[in-house]
This record gives C-alpha cells, structure tokens and sequence, in this order.
C-alpha cells in the first residue's frame, strides 16, 4: 500500500468535522494512506476530493466524501499501531500510547 513517509513518520488522513466521517464511514485502508490524497489535502484542494474524482484516480467505488472538507494529516510513527475512533462523524486516532491501562 502507498503511504506517504517523512523522517520516519506516516502520514494518516484523519476527518475532524463533526456530521460525517472519512475512512470510518468508508474504511477502504488506501484513504487513509494514498499519497494522492495526502499532497491534496497538504495544498488545502480537499473541495477537489469527490466520488467520481476517487474512482478516476485510485479505483475506489460507492465512496462517500462529506467527510473531505474536515480531513487533515496526522504524522504517526512508523509501525505505530492505531485504529480511527469515530463519534457522530468526528473522527480521532486511538494507538496504544493512549490507551489508559489498569493496574
């Protein structure tokens, strides 16, 4: 899978937006990660992130994009893992570091 990598950090596509979210609301790996998506969102061109402009360009179907206005970049380490926790549309990053454990 591409994955857009800096100084040892990934690039992960995360939607802030309450109303609607981005990977959760589609969970194909490859919007989190595609180095496409990435670049756009790095020069604020999300409003050209449509349905017919991803299955032009990375050959994905039936997406829903109204989380694509809210999408920003997050920089994870690499190998971290995560998983995008999602409340009424807001999406979040959950790793481990902050998970809370019991002692």
């Amino acid at each position: 899978m591409e994955k857009v990598i800096r100084a040892g950090k990934v690039a992960v596509l995360v939607s802030y937006g309450y109303g609607a979210g981005w990977y959760s609301w589609n969970e194909d790996k490859r919007l989190l990660f595609h180095p496409k998506l990435v670049e756009m969102v790095e020069q604020q061109r999300n409003s050209e992130i449509t349905k017919e402009w991803v299955l032009e360009n990375l050959q994905i179907d039936n997406v829903y994009c109204g989380g694509v206005k809210d999408l920003h970049i997050e920089w994870i380490e690499e190998g971290t893992a995560f998983e995008v926790d999602e409340y009424d549309g807001f999406e979040s990053l959950k790793t481990l570091n902050n998970l809370t454990l019991v002692a």
